[in-house]
């Protein structure tokens, strides 16, 4: 119901819709969005890469690693195609969970919700810092096998956890009681390659009580010790295996997040 969203104050989802063209949002989200990219005009061509990078790595998941089970954390606003839509054209049984903690999200994302025989989808209204809470949700047990593989996707989500979120923490504890051949996708917001530039980005949004917290290389690495990382590894989302596909010309400068795909053992 809309009476449950604040829609006078700018929201990461939404913001991040409206830079992206979507439909989904209010005034306070498009103020900021048009504030954030006065301060880095590529920021529009940061964010479709980080979804195409999301687009890529779910079709290489259901697709060559063999995986049937999504578990998306931080889902945000819905945007065709979206996680179910990818997987389920590779294998039409593939099931999902979408997990936010923003009322409009989970309001548009029912309307992803089917009765297919054989894939399902479920939403879950939760908070990323409690991943007790996400694995014991009653939509997820039902949903998902936790004796076969998941995807665990979690998309440029972390930048808004800070040091006291412990963010490689909670995304572990997601990820340990997963079975052998699970896998996690992540994108990972920095500022190495443009460093003034996002961080004006990121004083815009803290200035609207959304601090962020951008990773070095070396910093992204943590997430993914223990795992088996995939080919090419931990690289600016543009460069994790280029499909040919899309028509924008990327510089390295004009992207401020990491794209990474690894397997559990």
């Amino acid at each position: 119901m809309d009476e449950d969203i604040d829609t006078g104050s700018a929201h990461s989802a939404r913001i991040y819709d409206y830079i992206i063209g979507g439909r989904d949002h209010y005034p306070a989200d498009r103020e900021a969005g048009d504030a954030m990219c006065r301060e880095w005009p590529a920021l529009p061509v940061h964010m479709r890469a980080n979804r195409d990078f999301m687009n890529r790595a779910v079709r290489y998941l259901a697709a060559e690693a063999g995986i049937r089970q999504f578990l998306d954390v931080g889902t945000g606003i819905p945007t065709s195609p979206n996680i179910h839509e990818i997987a389920r054209s590779v294998s039409p049984d593939a099931r999902v969970v979408y997990v936010d903690n923003d009322p409009l999200v989970l309001r548009l994302a029912e309307g992803l919700l089917d009765g297919s025989p054989a894939g399902r989808t479920a939403c879950i209204e939760a908070d990323m810092r409690d991943p007790a809470g996400i694995l014991a949700a009653p939509e997820l047990r039902a949903t998902l096998d936790p004796s076969r593989p998941v995807a665990l996707t979690v998309i440029a989500i972390v930048h808004f956890m800070t040091d006291e979120d412990d963010a490689v923490g909670i995304v572990r504890r997601l990820l340990d009681p997963l079975p052998s051949g699970s896998h996690l996708a992540m994108s990972i917001g920095t500022a190495e390659f443009a460093p003034d530039e996002v961080g004006r980005v990121a004083r815009e949004y803290a200035a609207r009580g959304m601090p962020m917290r951008l990773r070095t290389f070396a910093e992204a690495e943590e997430f993914f010790a223990g795992l088996d990382l995939v080919a090419p590894g931990i690289v600016q989302v543009h460069k994790w295996r280029p499909d040919g596909t899309g028509t924008e010309v990327i510089r390295d400068e004009d992207i401020a997040m990491y794209g990474v795909v690894a397997r559990k053992p």
